[in-house]
């Protein structure tokens, strides 16, 4: 277990290897699960407030659930989330030429709609956050079978899971949190 702060990662966060295989997977993340991602409470302002700007990036049919649904909706187990299309894939997904799942609002980001790249909880994965009393609770939980492409490509290209998450670290944490995280990770392999 690494400590930072108030934030305990789990080892393999640093000791696994991951990289997204979009070819293999199809962005299956989107598209598999219990329920929509988890939002945090101040995410589901955010998405009623771009909703309007994110809504053209959709398919009509999605943007249709989100209008009937709202934009977000609340799980007894997770809490705030996305809502989905017929309990399968999040309302705010899109499907590409290729059959790929990508987001409608890191589409929209991209092109510079609105300045929220997506949920903090879909940028993490294939790590989890966890409220805990006192402390979060961060751990890396790819989905067995499908992201076995990923972690394969992961060890292929010697990526461990943190670097692959820079990004979406430095997002939730700050810079100096990642630092340290990469100071430990050094630490933990000589």
């Amino acid at each position: 277990m690494i400590a930072i702060g108030d934030v305990l990662l789990s080892d393999e966060v640093v000791q696994e290897q991951f990289v997204c295989d979009l070819n293999k997977c199809k962005g299956g993340c989107c598209v598999d699960g219990d329920c929509g991602a988890p939002l945090t409470e101040a995410e589901t302002k955010t998405l009623a407030q771009i909703y309007p700007k994110v809504k053209p990036y959709l398919p009509a049919n999605y943007a249709a659930e989100i209008e009937r649904q709202g934009t977000h909706t609340y799980d007894n187990e997770f809490g705030y989330v996305t809502p989905t299309v017929n309990g399968g894939i999040c309302a705010y997904g899109t499907i590409d030429e290729m059959g790929i799942v990508m987001c409608g609002i890191e589409k929209a980001y991209k092109d510079g709609v609105v300045d929220f790249k997506k949920p903090i909880s879909c940028h993490l994965y294939p790590i989890r956050v966890k409220e805990m009393q006192g402390y979060e609770a961060v751990n890396y939980e790819p989905r067995k079978s499908l992201c076995k492409p990923a972690c394969k490509l992961g060890r292929q290209l010697k990526v461990p899971v943190y670097k692959f998450l820079k990004d979406a670290l430095v997002r939730k944490y700050g810079d100096e949190f990642y630092d340290t995280l990469e100071a430990v990770a050094r630490k933990m392999n000589t």
